[in-house]
């Protein structure tokens, strides 16, 4: 049974961890150039339908469930000696700990910022809200997507290494 967790544990947490990485590239690659391109009101639309639509069980379970099962990972590799191993998971710990804390002290409030514009329809100054968004959350995404993709690295040597 301890080589199954032995095994199973640091898979999932790459696994999870590349989800946690993939999730903020997808944002920084693709939806935010493509918001990007769109009109004011539209952009504020699609945002604060994403915040909305992103509240889900699946997000929950990367979101939540990388950082922890790399937590998992890093305590089951020093327990068993792998001490090369635990540390660049450790290190991995460390760069989603970085982009939990940048989503929840700068993303979250912006989107929430957002969100109290009221409908995007309706709003009355639909381009400072969005002006007010969009340049420092995707700056600040771009950087936990690096540090989401730093995670990951790590996370793979470390289950190299073992």
């Amino acid at each position: 049974m301890t080589q199954v967790v032995f095994g199973f544990v640091p898979v999932l947490a790459v696994v999870l961890t590349g989800l946690f990485a993939g999730l903020f590239l997808g944002f920084s690659m693709a939806v935010m150039p493509g918001l990007a391109r769109a009109r004011d009101r539209a952009m504020v639309e699609s945002m604060q339908r994403i915040n909305s639509a992103i509240l889900n069980p699946m997000f929950a379970l990367v979101f939540v469930g990388a950082p922890v099962a790399v937590l998992g990972s890093t305590a089951l590799f020093f327990a068993a000696g792998a001490h090369h191993s635990a540390l660049w998971t450790g290190v991995g710990l460390a760069g989603l700990v970085v982009a939990v804390a940048i989503t929840f002290t700068v993303n979250v409030p912006r989107n929430n910022t957002l969100d109290a514009v009221g409908p995007a329809a309706e709003a009355e100054d639909v381009a400072a809200a969005r002006s007010a968004f969009e340049q420092v959350w995707v700056r600040w995404n771009n950087v936990r997507t690096l540090m989401s993709v730093v995670a990951l690295v790590c996370c793979v040597v470390g289950l190299s290494l073992r």
